[in-house]
């Protein structure tokens, strides 16, 4: 009932790691929380004799994950977000949370969405193969200042929080 785990590679010892009590302290969580995702392969980290040892990228994945869980995210949604992004993209999480990343994962606390397209947002929960795609008003108001040659005049009422009533 014993299951081996690979050590770190050669190439990968001189890269920063961190212990488990490092990672339960940085992402908030408890020992036997990192101890339960690693039995379940959600996050596992390397092994370096009976410690487990985790790379920068598993950390970040760890912190994500925990935070997804404090805002009320099943294990079974994140573990569907994690096979999405494996699977049909070919990254892992912690790639879709990195600033200078071209993927982002985006959350209104219900649904958690991936961004891997400047226009395109994937409902990663509900159907990742109909993706929605984005029109941004601020492009577009650009645009007609660039194509007219000047800026629209604000009047008074214009503000974020104006409403128009139709009807």
């Amino acid at each position: 009932m014993f299951k081996t785990k690979k050590d770190l590679p050669v190439a990968q010892a001189e890269q920063e790691a961190y212990s488990s009590g490092e990672v339960a302290r940085i992402a908030g969580v408890s020992l036997r929380q990192l101890q339960w995702w690693d039995e379940r392969n959600v996050v596992s980290p390397r092994q370096e004799g009976h410690k487990r040892v985790y790379l920068p990228q598993e950390v970040v994945e760890v912190s994500v994950i925990a935070e997804l869980r404090r805002k009320g995210f099943s294990l079974q949604k994140i573990r569907r977000v994690l096979r999405f992004l494996q699977k049909e993209m070919g990254r892992r999480l912690s790639d879709a949370v990195a600033n200078e990343s071209d993927v982002h994962l985006i959350t209104d606390g219900r649904n958690i969405y991936l961004e891997d397209q400047p226009d395109r947002i994937i409902d990663v929960l509900k159907n990742a193969k109909q993706p929605m795609f984005l029109v941004c008003v601020t492009d577009q108001l650009r645009r007609f200042q660039v194509s007219t040659g000047r800026k629209p005049v604000k009047s008074e009422g214009s503000g974020p929080v104006a409403r128009t009533k139709i009807g």
